[in-house]
């Protein structure tokens, strides 16, 4: 099968200290005096998967384990400081669901606001409208400021309205949690439903119920290094739930 995604000994880095908290002037007196401070901080560090067409890739890992910064490189907003990354297809990401509406306008006016940002036509979007609604069950919402909505709707909008396409390679960054269990259900099929079609899909959950249920590989992160990376779901997110479990 074709391999969607190869990343390679992919390290990322930040650098943090003085610079962040001081001005451009007082940093570069300091940097001639040889008087400042800066470590570089490394999010993601030595990390390589594989994922081919139809695999499902969970990222299991603590907060700040770097999972997020990880999928801005396979996405493409980050370069990797060291390794490589390979894609092979159109990337689909669903990140920050509620980001990028306006508050003012309305339900309806913000699905067409989103579907522009997304590329989409007038057309696709007059075409395809009234399937976007009913899937994130608004159609007793559409002419209500989008402000009134609650963090579950518009993430529910959003969710519709990105799920629309057939991606290659599909992102999805703890987005299967929105909405009640119902919705969730829902949207889970949806993506059961793109992953069927070829898609490489990437999943970053806290939920290892999700992992185990829709998963075929999974990658677990700790501190920015890589602990385990493979097909055995079960085995590994076994060792992950033990190894939360002695931190407690």
């Amino acid at each position: 099968m074709k391999t969607m995604i190869k990343a390679e000994h992919v390290s990322i880095g930040y650098k943090i200290g003085d610079f962040k908290d001081i001005g451009l002037k007082e940093w570069t007196m300091r940097h001639l005096k040889r008087n400042y401070h800066v470590e570089n901080f490394m999010a993601v560090n030595d990390v390589s998967f594989e994922i081919k067409e139809g695999d499902m890739l969970g990222i299991i890992g603590a907060n700040g384990a770097g999972k997020s910064t990880l999928l801005k490189a396979v996405i493409g907003v980050m370069e990797p400081r060291e390794g490589h990354i390979e894609r092979n297809g159109n990337v689909s990401a669903l990140l920050e669901l509620a980001s990028g509406f306006d508050g003012d306008l309305t339900v309806k006016e913000n699905a067409y606001l989103r579907g522009a940002m997304l590329g989409y036509t007038k057309e696709f979007m007059d075409a395809t409208y009234g399937d976007i609604i009913a899937f994130a069950e608004l159609e007793d919402f559409q002419d209500r400021p989008f402000k009134q909505l609650s963090t579950g709707m518009q993430s529910r909008l959003a969710f519709s309205i990105a799920s629309l396409v057939q991606p290659e390679i599909l992102i999805l960054d703890e987005v299967l949690s929105v909405g009640d269990g119902a919705f969730q259900e829902k949207s889970a099929a949806k993506m059961r439903q793109i992953i069927a079609g070829g898609a490489a899909t990437i999943l970053v959950s806290h939920s290892l119920d999700q992992i185990r249920e829709l998963c075929s590989k999974v990658l677990w992160l700790d501190k920015g290094r890589q602990v385990a990376f493979g097909d055995d779901v079960q085995g590994i997110c076994d060792r992950y739930e033990e190894f939360l479990a002695e931190k407690m």
